[in-house]
């Protein structure tokens, strides 16, 4: 049996490579960071864009809640086309960017782990003609994120189907609001299910990019491969790193909690300070976790277990059973002059 344990050896790798994390949340908080104020600014130059009168000036200095609604209404009115042109806009704009960072990211990430487990190690069944090219590993990790997106789009498509789907249920002359609510959830539930398998599936063909420098498409058959070769390890190490993740939300929310209690002694300021440290270590600790979880499918790749295969049996020792041996040698032919267990 294998004494090597991939999910503490994905722990492990959390503590003495830190850089690792480092490295995870640099990339990855950067380009959330960008968003960020790329949705900023957006949203301040679409406000640029509407046009206020003194009328609606009047209406909004007003203090009525009638008349101000009415104010924003027609402010609004007619800009519609132009919000979902910025969207769409904006959409793309983050993919291509959250693509082309994460293929960089995700590339040096496992190069380290590959190195830190030893390359001599990873089991690879591709040709010697693929080779490790840099430049083929990160066309191939564009095609995955690429994919990646994809899923990502279908899946909001699906759950604006399934909002559809479920209005179709609920009528004016017939309304059934629980009808329409449990077959919005059913949809969203099963859209969201097939969304977490398919990016798990792209996000761990990540590893054979680097480790054996597939290119996309024989990544993902070799992620479902060593998924059906070792679904306990896999299983094993991938429930661990979940069981982490909701230990650290609990305690994230948790400690939440405290400052929220306290939101009528202590200034709004320090609440809101409080609240956001709080959720940037939640975040941290979560990108730490997803690092050490990539070191555990690494490790399971290099540390493959031995299986027993059961040796010939000796004509000399009928009673003796059937031994096993790790790996026995084939043999080449079988001699007809020799003695079988009949002969005996």
């Amino acid at each position: 049996m294998n004494s090597h344990s991939p999910t503490l050896e994905g722990f492990r790798v959390m503590f003495r490579r830190p850089s690792l994390g480092l490295a995870e949340i640099s990339w990855r908080w950067s380009l959330g960071f960008a968003t960020a104020l790329l949705l900023f600014f957006s949203f301040v130059e679409y406000l640029d864009t509407l046009p206020v009168t003194d009328a609606d000036l009047l209406l909004l200095r007003s203090r009525q809640p009638f008349l101000i609604s009415h104010a924003i209404v027609h402010i609004f009115s007619g800009s519609a086309p132009r919000l979902i042109a910025a969207g769409i806009l904006l959409i793309f704009a983050m993919a291509l960017a959250w693509i082309g960072t994460a293929s960089f990211g995700r590339a040096a990430t496992l190069r380290a782990l590959v190195d830190y487990f030893g390359t001599d190690k990873i089991q690879s069944a591709c040709p010697p003609s693929l080779g490790r090219d840099g430049a083929w590993q990160l066309r191939s990790l564009v095609g995955l994120n690429f994919f990646r997106v994809g899923v990502t789009l279908a899946t909001v498509v699906g759950c604006v189907g399934g909002l559809l789907l479920a209005g179709l249920a609920s009528s004016r002359a017939d309304p059934s609001p629980g009808s329409a609510t449990l077959i919005f959830l059913t949809m969203a539930m099963l859209v969201w299910l097939a969304w977490a398998v398919l990016n798990w599936f792209l996000s761990v063909a990540a590893i054979f990019v680097v480790a054996e420098g597939r290119d996309t498409f024989g990544a993902l058959a070799s992620a479902v491969d060593f998924c059906r070769a070792r679904t306990a390890s896999v299983l094993a190490a991938g429930t661990w790193f979940e069981v982490a993740h909701v230990v650290a939300f609990v305690v994230a929310s948790s400690v939440i909690a405290i400052p929220l209690a306290l939101a009528g002694v202590l200034p709004a300021g320090v609440i809101l300070g409080g609240v956001l440290l709080v959720a940037l270590l939640y975040f941290a600790i979560v990108d730490f976790l997803y690092v050490g979880r990539l070191a555990a499918y690494v490790a399971i790749v290099s540390f493959p277990e031995r299986t027993l295969v059961p040796q010939t049996i000796q004509p000399s020792l009928p009673d003796s059973g059937p031994q096993y041996a790790l790996n026995p040698q084939p043999r080449i032919g079988v001699d007809p002059d020799e003695l079988i267990l009949s002969d005996v």
